[in-house]
């Protein structure tokens, strides 16, 4: 056996289905797109959500609760994710740049301290948003809170 006589297996390499050729190909005439209607057309096209003209889903669902269109979303930081960030950047300043410099949020999002868990280091804090039980327990350990 040589390298000029391998083939692939029989069976294996199927012809690609060439529409409108003629009708010696098999798919002439309407090129497998059947008899008149608009998917027949040249430049159809149906919009993604369209189900025949039945009602679309979007308009069956009824529409649920209340969107408040002047909500602020703040990202969580809880005080043991403010211990554990004091402790991997050794410094105990941490205001909006220096939590956006490790991660904790994006540049573009508002910042809030959370109460849940343990603080064991005097820290100062400069962020947008924080919690009474996070305010006291920064401040019981000597620490200080500023508002962005």
């Amino acid at each position: 056996m040589e390298l000029n006589n391998l083939r692939p297996a029989s069976g294996s390499i199927k012809k690609r289905k060439r529409i409108g050729r003629g009708q010696g190909s098999g798919h002439g005439g309407t090129s497998t797109r059947g008899h008149k209607g608009d998917k027949a057309r040249s430049g159809s096209y149906v919009k993604r959500a369209f189900e025949g003209g039945q009602t679309p889903m979007q308009r069956r669902l009824p529409k649920r609760g209340f969107q408040n269109v002047n909500r602020v979303e703040y990202v969580p930081i809880n005080l043991s994710k403010l211990e554990a960030l004091v402790k991997l950047t050794g410094s105990t300043t941490l205001d909006v740049q220096a939590l956006v410099g490790v991660g904790a949020a994006k540049a573009t999002e508002k910042i809030k301290i959370l109460g849940n868990g343990k603080l064991s280091t005097k820290v100062q804090v400069s962020v947008h948003a924080i919690s009474e039980s996070a305010k006291a327990a920064i401040e019981a350990l000597g620490g200080s809170v500023q508002l962005v």
